[in-house]
């Protein structure tokens, strides 16, 4: 079932996570005593996060490095299989333009078919850690939208070298990202409207949201969505603040600001515990007010949070 008919056919709220999958080397039950800790919310889906890979420089001696690629977290296809097959609830693994060309974009596509896990988030991806910007891989794609085309294509039964499928299966349906308070590579916000329009015209179903802290950013972000003839379910992606570092980490990672309420309480307490609570506390008051305004879900970024998660859950649903 698509994610639009999952969350459209629910009474309430919607709920829903994000997981990252194990790192290499390590084995999946700490991820599945998460998902354990949250299934009781019934969470209509779970997203499973892509991660490219980097470069990693080792240490030969006398002052030589190899340089090697590796990926820290494979597995994506395989982890949303496993947690599909294991408790029933749908999984949308994301496709990355970051880090991959688009004939291994394929390749996770069939696999995927296979699997029979059809729904996707789309995404354009993070840039390297060792570059200065945004750099497409070579015969890969430097925006979401022509991810979507060929994943457009793919449902047509056209593989991306244009030779046509023998046999066509069940079409993937998508949602894509979007950044209340603009993406940080966009000149301006009505720029990033501009594209995430472009992305509902592509096929985009639903869009899920930066996270963010200030409900007003995204009511107006959502206002300004519709006049301009986006109808496309918005869901609002909430993650719990956790901890006096964030203050400082959350602006310059996520590139959103933390309004001044939640800064003047945080920076009043003592240590992190109680700034956990802070988070929570503002979390819930969050949720409440987003339900009371009727978002169709809410979607939880759960990396780091997984308790915290679990305390506003049980208040709010």
């Amino acid at each position: 079932m698509r994610i639009t008919d999952l969350i459209n056919k629910n009474e309430r709220t919607a709920f829903s996570f994000e997981i990252l999958p194990p790192l290499k080397g390590t084995g999946i039950e700490k991820l599945y005593k998460d998902i354990e800790s949250l299934k009781e919310f019934d969470p209509k889906y779970i997203n499973i996060t892509t991660h490219r890979s980097e470069y990693v420089y080792t240490d030969l001696g006398n002052g030589v490095f190899q340089r090697n690629r590796q990926r820290r977290r494979p597995g994506t296809v395989a982890v949303a299989a496993a947690i599909q097959n294991k408790y029933n609830i749908t999984t949308v693994p994301h496709i990355l333009c970051s880090g991959f060309t688009r004939e291994e974009t394929e390749y996770v596509l069939l696999d995927l078919q296979f699997l029979g896990i059809t729904d996707l988030l789309v995404l354009r991806g993070d840039k390297a850690k060792h570059e200065s910007s945004f750099i497409p891989e070579e015969n890969g794609y430097a925006h979401a939208i022509e991810l979507q085309e060929q994943i457009n294509s793919f449902n047509q039964g056209i593989f991306v070298d244009g030779s046509e499928m023998k046999v066509t299966n069940t079409p993937f349906s998508y949602g894509v990202a979007c950044y209340p308070e603009k993406h940080e590579e966009s000149p301006n916000i009505d720029q990033d409207i501009y594209w995430l329009k472009k992305k509902v015209e592509a096929g985009a179903e639903y869009a899920v949201t930066q996270l963010f802290y200030d409900n007003q950013k995204y009511f107006e972000f959502v206002e300004k969505v519709r006049q301009v003839g986006i109808n496309i379910p918005i869901i609002p992606g909430i993650k719990p603040f956790k901890k006096a570092s964030q203050l400082s980490m959350i602006p310059k990672t996520f590139k959103v600001d933390l309004p001044d309420d939640l800064t003047k309480a945080a920076l009043a307490c003592k240590d992190d515990n109680e700034a956990k609570q802070v988070g929570v506390e503002w979390c819930i008051n969050q949720c409440r007010e987003l339900m009371q305004h009727g978002v169709p879900s809410i979607h939880f970024y759960s990396i780091g949070a997984i308790d915290s998660i679990r305390e506003v859950a049980k208040a709010i649903y």
